[in-house]
């Protein structure tokens, strides 16, 4: 494990609200980089978060949220490549095949709640997918997930004593990924009030959470060599009040 002595981890360790709350277990959740690599400069997908929200508003941030209990039981098109799932279990107290499943499950769901983009592969044939529920916009457009083309590209946890923590996968996948998109999911009203599609190198000068910018980055150095399973993924945590960096 290694301390980050950099001024972005600084910010990282300085909270911006008061940090005098219960120390709440954080929450699994995940978040999902839709990245076009079909530009000369990789292009991602920001949204700006609403200004009444409690949890950093009016800032961009990549669609994720919370995972749920039948995120777990959504089947997929392909199962998570090998490389992905092993290391989604590191670092983990209960770890198995449906918790690495449920996190990129999770991000795929929250996507298309917060921008109206389904991702995975249309089927020709009637799907086991939920009718109801979160889930149900995909069994009516014949959509299954493609967990074989998920990045696991960073791990990190909300510091100690704030008002909500999360334990947050943030995956990536190309924009080849979108089977379907639905309009009406984001407006004045929504959770993202608008979307943004933007080279890197421009979206890390947006009204940054410190967090989605060292992920920014690490995503820019990913592209950089490949974008390929076998590279590990950052784990960001507070531990003893010094931000540090644990290698996945």
């Amino acid at each position: 494990m290694n301390e980050i002595a950099t001024p972005l981890a600084d910010r990282m360790g300085k909270p911006a609200r008061d940090n005098k709350h219960p120390n709440l277990r954080p929450r699994d959740a995940s978040t999902l980089i839709l990245i076009d690599r079909s530009k000369p400069a990789p292009q991602v997908l920001l949204g700006r978060r609403h200004h009444s929200h409690k949890f950093m508003p009016g800032m961009f941030v990549f669609p994720g949220g919370r995972v749920e209990a039948d995120d777990k039981r959504m089947p997929a098109a392909t199962p998570l490549d090998p490389r992905v799932e092993a290391r989604l279990l590191k670092e983990v107290r209960t770890p198995s095949a449906a918790k690495a499943r449920g996190l990129a499950l999770a991000a795929i769901r929250e996507t298309f709640e917060e921008t109206g983009l389904l991702l995975g592969m249309r089927q020709t044939s009637s799907l086991t997918a939920p009718s109801s529920g979160p889930w149900a916009a995909f069994a009516k457009a014949s959509v299954l997930p493609n967990l074989g083309e998920i990045h696991f590209i960073a791990r990190a946890i909300t510091p100690p004593r704030r008002p909500r923590r999360f334990d947050t996968r943030f995956f990536a996948v190309d924009t080849e990924a979108i089977a379907v998109r639905e309009d009406g999911k984001v407006g004045p009203d929504s959770e993202l009030v608008e979307l943004v599609w933007l080279p890197i190198e421009k979206a890390k000068q947006l009204e940054l959470p410190p967090i989605t910018k060292a992920v920014l980055e690490e995503l820019e150095a990913r592209t950089a060599a490949g974008f390929s399973h076998d590279l590990p993924a950052p784990f960001y945590r507070m531990v003893h009040r010094r931000v540090m960096k644990t290698m996945l």
